[in-house]
């Protein structure tokens, strides 16, 4: 570890100087990348520096132990011992999941696909508030959301919706998220109080560029039809809609969301990418793929990452056994505990697979 810290050390300094160089200065597009490199390396240097002096501080407890001088004063330092390689063995860790190799797709921004699973329209109704949730949140964010691709039902819940959030490290945050969704409510469609059990799936994948994925026109077939859906005065009207079929994989996507014909089919193809540049990832990563297969599922009931209830106020997420009491508060977007929950369960597991 302190060898790469080291090495991460000289190239800070490198960079610290290149970042004042007139000729770099002059270069924007260079100055950014650096400046960006620079910006990386600023909390693990922030950390290493406090490690330095903390080792330091150790050393200085133990000369004085070593030396038994004065009695007094190496019982103090003994005491202070103790407890300065507690914090070595807390900042240790912390640096050690700075140290961890970054998802190269974390910085993506993120295309959400959120489709109806077992319950009927209240499993529609459900994904319409998951969607408002994930919404809500970019908005705490300060993130942009688009409207890729929706199917609505009659009672405004929705069988199949796609919408991308765009900002910094929106895939980090939100790739937690793919997964079944359950929950468990009195349905707005039932009179007699019941509670009933619902699924949702959510598929989180990193939006792609054309340099990320290669398509080859002659591997699509593109067929327009009309609209369909709850209303709308376009509905049924025009040739909007689009569906692109990859023949190689079999994946599908369906874009009916705009008036335009033009802008369905970009939206289609925006989707397309990503959901072929998830398959190949996952064909190449097969512990990924095996991932991928568990939390996404099939929308059955019994495969679930999380449980939303409402007679009881409380969401519980079952990969980390985080239960919190404040549904309608997270339903409002308030999301960002549970993320961080699963971020650093994510980085602890990592961690302990590294060692």
């Amino acid at each position: 570890m302190t060898e790469k810290l080291e090495g991460i050390e000289k190239r800070y300094k490198e960079l610290t100087l290149l970042l004042s160089d007139p000729d770099v200065i002059s270069d924007r597009e260079q100055w950014q990348k650096y400046a960006k490199e620079h910006s990386d390396y600023e909390e693990v240097m922030q950390l290493y520096g406090e490690y330095k002096k903390l080792i330091s501080d150790i050393e200085g407890c133990e000369e004085i132990i070593k030396s038994g001088e004065d009695e007094e004063l190496s019982q103090l330092a003994k005491a202070d011992l103790e407890e300065l390689k507690e914090k070595r063995g807390e900042l240790e860790t912390k640096i050690k999941k700075l140290l961890l190799p970054a998802d190269p797709d974390d910085n993506k921004n993120v295309i959400i696909e959120i489709r109806a699973g077992a319950g009927g329209d209240e499993a529609g109704l459900f994904g319409a508030v998951l969607q408002r949730m994930y919404t809500r949140y970019a908005e705490r964010m300060r993130w942009k959301c688009e409207q890729l691709s929706i199917n609505e039902t009659d009672l405004g819940g929705i069988k199949e919706s796609v919408f991308m959030i765009s900002g910094k490290g929106a895939f980090s945050m939100l790739k937690y998220e793919s997964g079944v969704h359950r929950v468990q409510r009195v349905p707005q469609t039932e009179s007699q109080g019941r509670i009933h059990t619902s699924t949702v799936t959510v598929a989180v994948l990193p939006e792609v560029k054309d340099v990320d994925v290669e398509i080859n026109e002659k591997d699509l077939k593109i067929d327009y039809y009309r609209s369909s859906g709850a209303g709308g005065q376009h509905v049924n009207k025009t040739e909007s809609a689009v569906r692109i079929t990859h023949i190689p994989t079999g994946i599908v996507v369906e874009c009916q969301n705009e008036r335009s014909q033009i802008k369905n089919r970009e939206s289609a193809m925006q989707v397309l990418k990503a959901r072929l540049y998830d398959h190949y990832r996952s064909l190449q990563e097969s512990e990924y793929a095996e991932n991928r297969r568990m939390q996404v599922g099939t929308g059955d009931r019994s495969e679930r990452i999380r449980t939303y209830n409402y007679p009881q106020g409380r969401v519980t997420d079952h990969r980390i056994g985080m239960t919190l009491y404040s549904l309608d508060a997270f339903l409002d977007g308030d999301i960002g505990e549970m993320i961080d929950a699963l971020r650093e369960a994510d980085q602890t597991a990592r961690l302990k697979n590294e060692n």
